[in-house]
């Protein structure tokens, strides 16, 4: 063409056409993800195919194309492929050499060449699987329980085999609580520390591990524990079991978690007994004896230093003391009792009356009343009756090791006369005075003297007449004398006007008064004397006369 540019020939012309209609030239669709797991199946379909009995190939994208299988074919190229619908890829027993690219190509018109390409894309996830979690320092119990010690540093780790890589996520929870996240915005990690281990911390951790592509979820709990040990020692004791035939050592270690073994032996010989948790061990009487001693030995699984901590327990049978006689008044009440000493375990008191065989325990009742106070027992008898509560009882001790027994008498006797007894009393003592005040008299009688001379200050006459007659003739016979005798005795008046008259007549002789006063002196006063004396009243009187 003149001035232009020259047309192409026909025949390229052609094939430029056929080759701008080529389907490769065709923009291929939206490349689809498809994510399968390992060793499992999976189904890749051609989407939206058009011609549901048009041919259809399927192509894997390596550096080159290859083909798999297609819809006129009969055998795939490995057994593990197949077409599904006619269109749709299956593979099984997935693997990673499967993961990649593939191409479902279908042939829209046989005769011009015409297709369409699907691209898909497979994805192949694996695991998580054998999820490993280590946590230490720490001991580890037959059950798989895990421990550690209070005030330790403990480390956790976490890992998992998978495909990609897993998303690790540690979670800690309390015994009654909810389940709680390690970490804060969404932070995840598979290792972290915790320092200086509390109770408050033991729990449950658990470690997940998520994979991203097939969201497959794999978890691993751990119990662990914090131990302490004991703060104090060991403490063991004797007690009755309720029984009362048998004996049980207890032994406390209080104060540690958990809680410690503990090994009963006897001593001396270090005999095992028993090893045990509870601490608790039951002997019968054939093993116990006065006076034997059991040892506890405490073991706990973290008490450093306090290893083998022990205890000594001596048993010993009861001793008894009371008083061996007592006695109530009829109709009174009395206390018996009875104290216990020397008894481990504690000894079981009880009050018994043997009048019959077997004894008969007493019970608290109206008529008795029992009380128990620490290591003192005593029995109160009411209203005390001669027949009936009068002679022994019996006050009884027992523990596993022996028993004891101590008989208590009880005299049961009538009121006394107290009227009676306080008037025999007082007869015995005017008795005895009389008594004594006439020895004083027989053998005394400068004491009537002295009684006189203390009067003679006085202004008044005095007469002191002492007289004893043995019978009534005698005493006749007397006053005549003596009446006699008093008229022929001169008077003489002092100058104080007073005279002081004493008349003695001695056994009835008067030939003894007229010897004067002087005779007198000297002489003790008898009962049977009667004498008379005439005394002048002042301290210049004399006796003029007798």
């Amino acid at each position: 063409m003149p001035g232009g540019r020259a047309l192409a020939p026909l025949p390229l012309l052609l094939l430029l056409l056929c080759e701008q209609s080529s389907p490769s030239r065709v923009p291929p669709e939206t490349q689809a993800v498809i994510i399968g797991e390992e060793q499992e199946n999976v189904t890749l379909p051609c989407s939206n195919t058009s011609n549901p009995g048009g041919l259809v190939s399927w192509y894997r994208n390596e550096p080159e194309a290859a083909f798999l299988l297609s819809s006129n074919t009969t055998l795939p190229r490995e057994s593990r492929y197949s077409l599904v619908n006619g269109s749709s890829l299956r593979i099984t027993g997935l693997g990673p050499q499967d993961e990649g690219n593939y191409t479902c190509r279908e042939v829209l018109n046989e005769t011009l060449g015409d297709h369409l390409d699907h691209r898909i894309q497979l994805l192949v996830a694996s695991g998580p699987n054998q999820i490993s979690v280590k946590i230490s320092p720490t001991g580890i119990y037959p059950n798989g329980s895990l421990f550690v010690t209070r005030g330790s540093t403990v480390t956790f780790n976490c890992s998992s085999s998978s495909h990609p890589p897993p998303v690790v996520e540690w979670y800690f929870q309390m015994p009654g609580s909810n389940r709680e996240p390690f970490g804060t915005n969404n932070e995840n990690f598979s290792y972290f520390e915790l320092h200086n281990m509390s109770p408050s911390l033991q729990g449950n951790y658990t470690c997940f591990a998520t994979n991203t592509l097939s969201k497959r979820v794999q978890k691993v709990t751990s119990e662990l524990l914090v131990y302490y040990p004991p703060w104090s020692a060991p403490q063991c004791w004797a007690e009755t079991v309720p029984s009362g035939s048998m004996l049980q050592l207890i032994c406390r270690w209080s104060g540690g978690y958990p809680d410690p073994v503990f090994l009963w032996t006897e001593e001396p010989g270090n005999l095992i007994l028993g090893n045990s948790t509870s601490g608790v061990e039951i002997l019968n009487r054939s093993q116990l004896s006065d006076g034997k001693k059991f040892k506890c030995i405490g073991n706990h699984t973290v008490a450093s230093g306090t290893m083998g901590a022990n205890c000594v327990v001596q048993i010993n049978g009861p001793t008894l003391q009371s008083e061996p006689m007592k006695t109530c008044f009829l109709g009174g009440n009395v206390t018996l009792t009875c104290q216990v000493s020397g008894a481990n375990p504690a000894a079981k008191i009880s009050w018994l009356r043997n009048l019959t065989q077997p004894e008969e325990e007493i019970l608290p009742s109206a008529r008795y009343l029992i009380t128990h106070e620490d290591s003192v027992s005593t029995l109160t008898i009411l209203n005390c009756s001669q027949g009936v509560d009068e002679g022994y009882y019996v006050c009884r001790a027992e523990n596993p090791v022996r028993v004891r027994e101590v008989d208590i008498w009880l005299t049961v006797k009538k009121p006394l006369n107290i009227g009676g007894i306080v008037g025999a009393v007082v007869i015995l003592l005017l008795l005895g005075v009389g008594t004594v005040s006439g020895f004083i008299l027989y053998y005394s009688p400068n004491i009537c003297l002295k009684v006189g001379s203390s009067l003679r200050g006085q202004d008044t006459s005095d007469v002191m007449v002492l007289v004893d007659s043995q019978d009534e003739e005698e005493e006749d016979v007397e006053e005549e004398e003596e009446e006699r005798e008093e008229e022929d005795l001169p008077k003489e008046i002092t100058r104080h006007g007073h005279i002081h008259r004493v008349t003695a007549l001695v056994n009835g002789d008067v030939e003894r008064m007229g010897n004067g006063l002087q005779a007198l002196q000297g002489q003790p006063l008898f009962l049977s004397d009667t004498y008379h004396l005439v005394m002048a009243d002042g301290p210049d009187s004399d006796f003029t006369s007798y």
